[in-house]
């Protein structure tokens, strides 16, 4: 194992609490952690030897999580942007779509990424899989979890 790799691992600790502060959800830590470590991986090239790695790798991390908090944020408006272009014919539906819409945002990232892939996008638990990175089995648990949640929510 490379001199890089030896060390990245004695700071997968520092790494991990940097992750758990920026996201304050154990689950989107862990993969902002899983995602920093693969584009440090995928980019060892780029780091100069002697310079400080621990900066390197939180740089990355930050950059990570940003870009991530971006990607949600657009998809949150588009998500708004839809519900607010189709007509609701009477206040009792407006006032169930803003409840939907509400209850969806509660959710998981994940799990409401997976639901809007698989529910609302008709992408196959396949499609979804590969857009996200993760295992079939995964993306289904995340869809029934999700739905499950979303049923509760609008009991």
């Amino acid at each position: 194992m490379g001199a890089l790799k030896e060390e990245l691992i004695t700071l997968l600790p520092d790494l991990r609490a940097f992750s758990r502060f920026l996201c304050r959800e154990r689950a989107a830590a862990d993969d902002l952690l899983q995602n920093t470590i693969a584009t440090a991986l995928a980019k060892q090239h780029q780091f100069e030897a002697g310079t400080n790695l621990k900066a390197w790798l939180f740089t990355i991390m930050r950059t990570q999580f940003y870009s991530d908090l971006r990607s949600m944020r657009r998809r949150r408006d588009a998500l708004d942007s839809a519900c607010s272009d189709n007509v609701v014919p009477s206040p009792e539906h407006r006032a169930e779509l803003m409840d939907l819409t509400a209850a969806l945002w509660r959710l998981n990232p994940q799990y409401r990424e997976a639901l809007i892939l698989v529910g609302a996008g008709g992408f196959s638990y396949e499609e979804a899989a590969e857009l996200c990175g993760c295992a079939v089995g995964t993306m289904k648990a995340r869809v029934s979890r999700a739905r499950r949640q979303l049923a509760e929510a609008m009991a």
